[in-house]
């Protein structure tokens, strides 16, 4: 069962938790199966690659690696802080707000 995230890819998010507590970035990919996210400079992994027709020469290679989104918390626009993520149903559509400053996201 796949569970409902309040992060979506293009959110800027600064992790919470972790090695890499305090850094922030932007959502690059949400992995929902496993509840997880991939974010622009963070969790960066050095992956050692086989020599291929793609990089002839292989070698080591620096990526993102995912990160789960418990240690993630999105950043209010408007204040520019973490904050909470709230739904609410306006008319027939179903929105976030920043439950900081109670802005649309």
């Amino acid at each position: 069962m796949m569970t409902k995230l309040k992060i979506k890819s293009g959110d800027v998010v600064k992790v919470i938790a972790g090695d890499h507590k305090g850094s922030e970035g932007k959502v690059l990919r949400v992995i929902r199966d496993k509840n997880k996210a991939v974010i622009e400079g963070v969790n960066m992994v050095s992956k050692h690659t086989k020599p291929s027709a793609k990089s002839p020469q292989g070698g080591i290679v620096k990526k993102e690696a995912p990160m789960h989104i418990s240690n993630l918390s999105l950043i209010d626009p408007k204040s520019k802080e973490a904050t909470k993520v709230g739904f609410k149903v306006e008319g027939d559509k179903k929105i976030r707000f920043s439950k900081k400053s109670n802005q649309v996201l």
